[in-house]
């Protein structure tokens, strides 16, 4: 039996013909050796090129805070405390929030003062001790209509929450105290009577609590008025302790919002104790990028402790934090308020607690 073989002498070929066979042989290995001496080349040059182009980008540089905001005490009464934050850190926040009681009017002076500096009001108005069920039985539709004008007057963006923190048990119109589907019905009011008063330049932020079920702080479910009365979501929590990072802390609670809704997350309310702020700042602005969130409104005042930022090391982590803000005047370069986010963005890397996240670019734009 004949062996199989791959020159021609042995299948019985004539030297003419196996000469010119064993040519093309030549021929055909010569090509391969030049393409596999190619690739190797470029893999050679482009890899390294590659590696050297990711290393070279921060994530700062390429995941961008869209919003940074603070709360002062005074803020709402005087611009000079939200000058010496923005002196102290050399950061110029675009958001400055104040607390308003109900029957307050809208504080046009320190919107006019936010404008003037670049950035929006955020509002949270607390009905404190005010029946919800009156609210969206039309009693305050007097109060309501004189708010919804100004702020149309106003014209600039006005990011305003009503009854935040409604998952946890502290306030009156929250958990235990109102039931939820009083709290919805009062939301959907407020926002619809706004509407039709044109009040139009408004982003409705609905927050809620970071999620412990073991205190007493509920999912937040059953609070949601659903995709049509809501623009923003808002999340407030504290590193309470320095054990906390930002994903056991936020992560659960970004985690049933999603569950929910698709629109982006500010994180409106955080903070960290004066010892360990320099390590928790760096850990919020990495946590913000990973999640893809809108970015986050420090509370720098003292509330049961000092939450305010003092120390060289914390400043410094804020100017490194901030290095890829968009900047002042974020939120008056042409914000629009109508649309819906999209898909997950590439850069947005789903963590443990989190399969989908929302771009920072996906806002409202």
């Amino acid at each position: 039996m004949r062996r199989p073989s791959s020159t021609p002498k042995e299948v019985g070929a004539t030297p003419g013909v196996a000469r010119l066979v064993a040519l093309r042989v030549r021929r055909r290995t010569a090509i391969w050796v030049g393409v596999v001496i190619c690739v190797a080349l470029l893999i050679g040059v482009m890899v390294p090129s590659l590696l050297l182009g990711r290393s070279a980008q921060s994530p700062a540089a390429t995941h961008p805070i869209p919003y940074l905001g603070v709360y002062e005490r005074n803020g709402a009464v005087s611009y000079t405390d939200v000058a010496a934050f923005t002196s102290a850190t050399g950061v110029q926040p675009d958001i400055l929030m104040y607390y308003s009681a109900w029957l307050e009017p809208f504080n046009t002076r320190f919107a006019l003062a936010a404008a003037t500096h670049g950035a929006a009001p955020l509002v949270q108005i607390n009905p404190i001790d005010v029946s919800l069920a009156a609210i969206s039985a039309g009693k305050y539709d007097s109060y309501l209509s004189s708010y919804a004008d100004a702020v149309r007057s106003y014209r600039n963006p006005v990011i305003l929450g009503f009854g935040h923190e409604m998952n946890g048990y502290w306030y009156s119109w929250g958990y235990r105290h109102t039931t939820p589907a009083v709290f919805v019905a009062a939301w959907r009011h407020i926002v619809t009577l706004f509407r039709e008063l044109g009040a139009r330049n408004v982003i409705w932020l609905w927050t809620v609590n970071i999620v412990a079920t073991s205190g007493g702080i509920r999912y937040p479910g059953p609070w949601w008025p659903g995709d049509k009365y809501v623009n923003w979501v808002g999340i407030d929590g504290y590193y309470y302790n320095s054990s906390l990072t930002f994903d056991p802390l936020f992560g659960p609670t970004i985690a049933a919002v999603r569950n929910l809704t698709r629109e982006p997350i500010l994180i409106a309310e955080t903070a960290a104790p004066a010892a360990s702020q320099p390590a928790k700042i760096q850990d919020l602005f990495a946590g913000i990028r990973l999640y893809g969130l809108l970015g986050f409104v420090w509370f720098d005042a003292v509330d049961k402790q000092d939450w305010r930022l003092r120390s060289p090391a914390a400043i410094h982590a804020l100017r490194l934090g901030a290095t890829g803000h968009f900047g002042p005047g974020a939120m008056s370069r042409g914000l629009r308020l109508t649309g819906r986010a999209g898909n997950r963005p590439d850069h947005c890397r789903p963590s443990p607690t989190v399969k989908n996240c929302v771009s920072p670019r996906e806002r409202y734009q």
